[in-house]
């Protein structure tokens, strides 16, 4: 059976609350990245202490620079997909 990416698509990431997510994900990225404190390509990712789901804030004090391993790591241990 093949793949229906649009069904995905819709149910997983067009809602307005996901969209919302992405966009504070997208802008802590880009602000530790002017900082210099991540760049493109280097295997680090911005971890928000508090999952943007679980209601933690969009502020500096949520967020953390981490490997990517380690950012997936914590997401599964919280429950997260």
């Amino acid at each position: 059976m093949a793949r229906d990416y649009k069904k995905e698509y819709a149910r997983d990431h067009a809602s307005t609350k996901q969209k919302k997510h992405r966009a504070a994900r997208n802008k802590a990225r880009r602000t530790l990245m002017t900082e210099g404190r991540v760049s493109k390509g280097d295997g680090k990712e911005v971890h928000h202490k508090t999952a943007l789901s679980n209601g933690g804030g969009k502020n500096r004090a949520n967020w953390q620079v981490v490997s990517r391993t380690r950012n997936r790591k914590k997401g599964r241990k919280n429950g997260a997909a």
